[in-house]
């Protein structure tokens, strides 16, 4: 049995889909890293919305998604950008998400971390003080739900931040108000291109140093770091000069084999939205991981790299879209909508190759019925069998 998927040339190709999946166990949490998957939403398909409206979240789909992951030994990292933090989930959702997931997460023994920024500022902000107070009010919410917070980076304060001091202000304060340890979050502009200079300065190596002073100032109330600026080299940087006992968890979907993995001076533990598909076989890797097989361990997931790059390829920021088209293809939801109509972001042969790749991993748990899915889609777009 063949598909015929674009070819990216205008044309057509054969593919023969694969078989047999991959067997994954699940199992006990994971022993010698902390991971955590971002998780997508799901959106309602029903519901009559537009592009600019609320999200219409479908919760039990959304819910079943996050026991999935916590089912293979993951947290849970929630109302992330790969939730559509932003693109499409306004905070109003973000906050009835966080208290659902947190509610879902104690009643299976599940860990979870949730975001806290500031985009209820639907307006620029007018100075420091609004950015704080929102913050705040996110703070308390999250905290309230006994989940960990994730201080997520705010376009908020990107845009009234006058420079390295003010981003000192605000987080000393916020870190001061925290009753637990928090995971700051540092995302590039390729994530999000509001977020350029973040950290006072558009010269990462100056952002890298008011970072590192913001973590100096109160190292017992950072858990860890999350990095997102796709550059190895860096992070491994970064992560060496963490205080003792602050974690560092990569956010890099191009090179988190090797970064998780580590070297004789240290490892990152993960947070990453590329777990989100690849959640079951992430597990599965670092379990082997767990008994010092770190050959065994990069067998498993440095193949996954290729999907990786091909999903956040630029544009960065419409990554989400790829990886709710193989939560769909999976079987994880009933159809391909996305909050804010988003599932237009790609196009159909990013589509066919995100298809092809995953598939090419034994990452379906239903390769008939991802092959279904994938020719409906392609008759959508005028492709016949």
């Amino acid at each position: 049995m063949t598909i015929r998927l674009p070819d990216g040339q205008g044309g057509l190709r054969a593919y023969e889909p694969r078989a047999t999946p991959l067997s994954f166990d699940t199992g006990a949490p994971l022993a010698s890293r902390v991971v955590f998957s971002a998780a997508h939403v799901v959106a309602d398909p029903f519901a009559d919305t537009t592009p600019d409206s609320p999200a219409a979240v479908d919760w039990d789909a959304t819910l079943a998604f996050r026991r999935h992951l916590w089912s293979h030994g993951l947290g849970v990292a929630e109302a992330m950008d790969t939730a559509q933090r932003g693109m499409g989930l306004d905070w109003a959702g973000a906050a009835e998400l966080i208290e659902r997931s947190a509610a879902e997460a104690r009643s299976v023994g599940g860990r979870i971390a949730c975001g806290v920024g500031t985009d209820q500022l639907t307006a620029p902000a007018k100075d420091l003080a609004e950015v704080r107070a929102a913050y705040e009010e996110q703070l308390a919410l999250v905290e309230g739900t006994g989940a960990q917070a994730i201080l997520m980076a705010s376009r908020a304060l990107a845009a009234v931040a006058k420079g390295p001091e003010d981003y000192l202000d605000v987080y000393g304060h916020l870190l001061r108000q925290a009753t637990e340890p928090v995971v700051l979050h540092w995302l590039g502009p390729m994530f999000d291109p509001a977020l350029e200079g973040y950290w006072g300065s558009a010269d990462l190596d100056a952002a890298t140093e008011t970072f590192l002073d913001v973590i100096a100032a109160h190292p017992d109330k950072v858990d860890g770091i999350k990095v997102s600026l796709l550059d190895a080299r860096r992070e491994v940087d970064l992560r060496r000069r963490l205080p003792k006992g602050v974690r560092c968890y990569t956010g890099d979907d191009f090179n988190y084999p090797e970064l998780i993995a580590g070297d004789d001076r240290g490892f990152s533990h993960a947070l990453l939205g590329i777990f989100d598909p690849l959640g079951p076989l992430a597990a599965q890797a670092v379990r082997v991981l767990d008994t010092g097989d770190a050959k065994g361990f990069r067998e498993l997931l440095d193949p996954t790299v290729e999907l990786s790059r091909h999903l956040f390829q630029a544009p960065t920021r419409f990554y989400k879209t790829g990886v709710v088209f193989l939560a769909w293809l999976s079987g994880h939801q009933d159809h391909f909508t996305m909050v804010g109509g988003l599932q237009s972001a790609r196009s159909l042969p990013h589509f066919a190759r995100a298809y092809e790749l995953a598939d090419g991993l034994g990452l379906f748990p239903n390769p008939e019925l991802a092959e279904a899915r994938m020719k409906n889609l392609l008759a959508l777009y005028g492709v016949s069998s």
